[in-house]
């Protein structure tokens, strides 16, 4: 077994067939077919299972397959930082929350980019769960999410305190009066989303129950329902100022023991911590 092997095996179980693993690899399905016989009479049991529409993974093949991807990932990552000489450059996929986005990256990213004019930096928003999952799976080198995460295969850096606040439609005085009868209507980022995690604990605390979920995947939409009434959501405090002020909300204090949130950085553990990524770090320290 070596690692031309496990690639091949890896695409045949990623794509379901050895034809369409073929067109992926750039080669034919020969050999294909081959590599994998080779790897199978190596192991001395079955990887796959033959069938019209393509192969499935025998238990065997479900147990090798993260092994396949990690010595893949092991090899793409050691190429990466023998490549890496030093200075900051080349390309930079972070994560981050949408609200952490809005609140304090911007400044941030301004100042990056002009000290680091040959990174190409990209941002992809998410929820903290779409964000892990990210991160462990290396599509981003790291990402901004609510902690603690607290995940074996992660660092987390603690980046910013944010103060959370309960918004409802304006007039309501407090969050009582958002929830009469016990009931509350929530207007939520997708699921995933530790901000709906919280508010639903808050309301869990209270006795309050939640019929109703609304979800949109942009705040301004958020905002714009919590106004007219839908529902009542949860938010950071410095985030709602410019909409509060206006008046379209009305917003409601929490106790310092629910309303404290704390963002950090995470990145792998063991994976290399490119040039550019350090750069990054040491520039959002300073702040």
């Amino acid at each position: 077994m070596d690692t031309a092997d496990l690639k091949v095996f890896e695409a045949v179980a990623r794509t379901g067939g050895m034809n369409r693993a073929a067109a992926a690899l750039n080669t034919v399905q020969s050999n294909v077919t081959a590599r994998i016989r080779m790897l199978e009479a190596a192991l001395g049991c079955p990887l796959f299972e033959r069938h019209s529409r393509g192969v499935t993974l025998t238990a065997a093949g479900d147990r090798l397959l993260p092994y396949a991807r990690r010595v893949a990932w092991l090899l793409a990552d050691a190429e990466r930082a023998v490549r890496d000489g030093g200075t900051p450059r080349g390309p930079l996929t972070i994560g981050s929350l949408e609200t952490t986005a809005a609140l304090r990256l911007s400044p941030l990213f301004a100042r990056y980019a002009r000290q680091y004019s040959e990174v190409d930096l990209a941002i992809r928003p998410g929820t903290t769960a779409e964000l892990i999952e990210a991160v462990l799976e290396r599509r981003l080198e790291g990402a901004f999410v609510c902690g603690p995460v607290a995940h074996p295969s992660l660092i987390e850096r603690i980046m910013f305190q944010e103060e959370l606040a309960i918004l409802s439609a304006p007039g309501l005085a407090s969050m009582e009066a958002a929830t009469q009868g016990g009931i509350a209507r929530i207007v939520v980022l997708r699921a995933g989303c530790s901000y709906r995690q919280r508010l639903e604990h808050v309301l869990a605390r209270r006795g309050i129950a939640v019929p109703r979920l609304m979800e949109f995947g942009t705040l301004e939409a958020i905002f714009g329902c919590v106004s007219a009434g839908l529902g009542i959501t949860l938010l950071p405090r410095a985030l709602i100022g410019p909409v509060w002020q206006a008046g379209r909300v009305a917003v409601h204090a929490l106790p310092p023991d629910e309303a404290s949130v704390t963002t950090v950085f995470i990145h792998r553990r063991e994976a290399h911590l490119s040039s550019a990524l350090r750069a990054f770090l040491a520039l959002a320290a300073e702040d």
